[in-house]
């Protein structure tokens, strides 16, 4: 297998375990709820990613071992949901692990594509979070992205990353796992200790006697 096919399959397995965790702890759903959230959660993001590359079918639809593994990490979850309901760290942990490899999957294979730099940036950004915000909108909550503790910001840093070492000719597996070890660890810090992407300014309220 090549090294975008491993890490593409290893975050597909982290995201789907992430969705269906979710899923048994925040949201009252039957085996078929909790496979489908868990297959949204990890295919949501490739599949997002080849549409914008015009790879279609997406790889999903084109290769039975993204649909097994998402569908195998759904499966294993529900099977030992009654030890799982109260964990909050591995759902973390999980989605820190998805968000990183397949923010340096995605770029990766923008670059392939063709895309300049920056597309593949974003790009890589964008399969990294979309399986979670499908994931999310599906649960009736406010996408982790627009809201959590530094999301998007460490995808795009892993994403750079990768590109800059695309261009420079020196990418590997190496470099791939040091850009997704970035973003894995940024992400965490990020969920520790509650840093955030700045937000607008708040309205002061206008204190003024005069005022009604």
């Amino acid at each position: 297998m090549t090294l975008l096919l491993v890490l593409d399959l290893v975050g597909t397995f982290a995201f789907a375990l992430n969705g269906a965790l979710t899923a048994v702890r925040a949201a009252d759903l039957d085996i078929v709820g909790v496979v489908a959230l868990a297959m949204t959660t990890a295919l949501g993001g490739g599949i997002l990613r080849d549409i914008v590359l015009d790879d279609l079918p997406p790889a999903t639809f084109s290769d039975w071992r993204y649909l097994a593994v998402a569908a195998g990490g759904g499966l294993l979850v529900f099977g030992f949901a009654h030890h799982l309901e109260r964990l909050r760290t591995p759902i973390t942990v999980l989605d820190a692990a998805g968000l990183s490899l397949f923010a340096v999957t995605g770029a990766s294979k923008a670059l392939d594509f063709g895309l300049g730099p920056v597309q593949a940036v974003l790009l890589g950004a964008l399969t990294g979070v979309g399986g979670g915000t499908l994931r999310d909108v599906l649960v009736r909550r406010v996408p982790a992205v627009l809201t959590s503790d530094l999301h998007a910001i460490p995808a795009l840093a892993a994403a750079a990353v990768t590109v800059v070492a695309g261009l420079a000719g020196v990418y590997g597996v190496p470099a791939a796992i040091g850009a997704a070890a970035l973003c894995f660890g940024v992400r965490l810090l990020g969920v520790r200790y509650h840093l955030h992407a700045p937000g607008p300014p708040r309205r002061r309220r206008r204190e003024s006697s005069g005022d009604g």
